[in-house]
């Protein structure tokens, strides 16, 4: 097949890229810039010039292409205060994506996540989000939306991921952990630290993209989730004996001084299941789990400098 990857040079797309090619698939992938027009030539994918906000050019190359993997989200503006645009520039490249598809019978995979989907109990994939007009909830509407392109003649599935899609080189919420609790000496947690994570290697997670291109059916969910539940003491515990420095409870009050943003989410008790995933399509996370991973030591190396 040839498909077309957004965030294709992205911490999960420079996993799916060559998961795709060692598979026999020929990849065309969207590029901002000319390092990540570099990265996708080296590793033998061919580059497509443009942005999530370039509409047309999402729309020629899906028109192009056998599928679709729709990885790419403006983490960077999410992050940092506008949570609600970033989701509406997704669902702009998305209806692009639908009306370039539709009637062809041809896969679109969307990248969505698991924040609300069903709080406090272990979400499985037939869970659906209540949309309630929140920031969270635009980005679920955005989902949704793909599931229903099955009756538009798409053959489209979501891939809910894990909060964290751990390995080396992440430089996300465990990276983020990792650097607070260096900087401020105590890896903290927030309350009993009992709340739970899911969690996927990032690897695991481009072998799911791949099986859910190839061969899941029209309007399936997908859960990217090796690990149901990590508690985030037990994180907290493996980075505190990393650096050596204490494990903290760190009081609600006062978790959004400690972890700055990324409170909004560490205490979240967020588990789910992937039953129902491993059965459709025969996934089988086979890479370490978060805790090995944390162990292996390579979150907690300092970059090399250089006089």
């Amino acid at each position: 097949m040839r498909i077309f990857v957004t965030g294709a040079s992205g911490w999960i797309g420079s996993a799916v890229v060559p998961e795709l090619i060692d598979a026999g698939h020929q990849v065309l992938g969207l590029a901002r810039s000319d390092a990540s027009a570099a990265a996708l030539s080296q590793a033998g994918a061919e580059a497509v010039r443009g942005t999530i906000d370039d509409l047309d050019v999402l729309r020629n190359a899906a028109a192009a292409s056998d599928g679709v993997i729709h990885l790419a989200f403006k983490h960077d503006i999410a992050f940092s205060g506008d949570f609600r645009g970033a989701a509406e520039a997704d669902r702009r490249a998305v209806d692009a994506f639908g009306d370039a598809l539709a009637d062809s019978g041809r896969p679109f995979v969307l990248a969505s996540g698991l924040a609300g989907i069903a709080p406090g109990r272990v979400a499985s994939e037939r869970d659906m989000p209540a949309l309630d007009g929140s920031p969270i909830s635009t980005r679920a509407a955005t989902a949704q939306a793909v599931l229903a392109l099955a009756s538009r003649g798409v053959r489209s599935s979501v891939v809910r991921l894990s909060p964290t899609c751990h390995g080396e080189g992440d430089n996300g919420f465990m990276a983020t952990l990792v650097a607070l609790a260096r900087a401020k000496g105590v890896s903290g947690y927030i309350g009993d630290g009992a709340n739970r994570w899911p969690a996927v290697h990032r690897f695991d997670a481009a072998r799911l993209f791949r099986l859910a291109v190839e061969k899941a059916p029209a309007g399936s969910v997908l859960h990217g989730v090796a690990e149901e539940g990590v508690a985030i003491r037990d994180v907290a515990e493996v980075i505190g004996r990393h650096l050596d420095v204490p494990v903290t409870s760190v009081l609600p009050g006062a978790a959004a001084e400690h972890f700055t943003w990324l409170s909004a989410f560490l205490g979240h008790d967020v588990p789910a299941s992937s039953a129902l995933t491993r059965e459709l399509l025969g996934w089988k996370p086979t890479h370490p789990g978060l805790l090995p991973d944390l162990e292996k030591g390579h979150y907690f190396r300092l970059p090399a400098t250089t006089d």
